[in-house]
């Protein structure tokens, strides 16, 4: 079973002034289309330092399978979560980001003007997801079906990609 952790990145969520919906969406959403069980989750403000010391935390303390972040991915002055999660991954995993950005284009043009990424820290993955409730779980659902064959290569139970014939 997949470990695997939320983190919404609000500055009014933070503080309680926003009740965190996409946190919650996330949870239910991968606990019930994957093997997964989220076993942490925490809201933080847009501070690049303290997204880094949780994705940090996630990954290296709890030692997490899969990290999903949830805001702060936009054009907004505050918007740091790309830059947090690119500062402590080992390797970037664009393909994830591409394909969750060309899907999302399917649905509304203002998907091209997301800056979430995703990357690999030592076995973990983390990836980042838009604020909203329904672009978060839309994001998920676009990769679903890659990601417990690329957390199996990460926890060394699988050791190829290609083909079953």
């Amino acid at each position: 079973m997949t470990k695997a952790g939320v983190i919404t990145v609000s500055d009014k969520g933070s503080k309680g002034q926003r009740v965190d919906k996409s946190g919650p969406a996330i949870k239910k959403f991968v606990e019930e289309k994957m093997d997964a069980r989220v076993t942490s989750m925490i809201i933080v403000p847009d501070e690049q330092e303290l997204i880094e010391k949780t994705l940090l935390y996630y990954a290296d303390v709890l030692k997490l399978d899969l990290v999903f972040t949830t805001g702060g991915t936009g054009f907004a002055p505050r918007d740091v979560t790309p830059e947090a999660t690119m500062n402590v991954v080992d390797k970037p995993t664009p393909g994830i980001s591409e394909v969750i950005r060309s899907k999302s284009l399917g649905i509304t043009p203002k998907a091209m003007l997301s800056r979430g990424t995703s990357g690999i820290r030592k076995s973990t993955l983390i990836i980042n997801l838009p604020g909203s409730p329904r672009g978060a779980t839309e994001s998920v659902s676009f990769i679903l079906d890659a990601l417990p064959h690329g957390i199996d290569i990460l926890k060394e139970e699988a050791k190829e990609c290609a083909r079953k014939d």
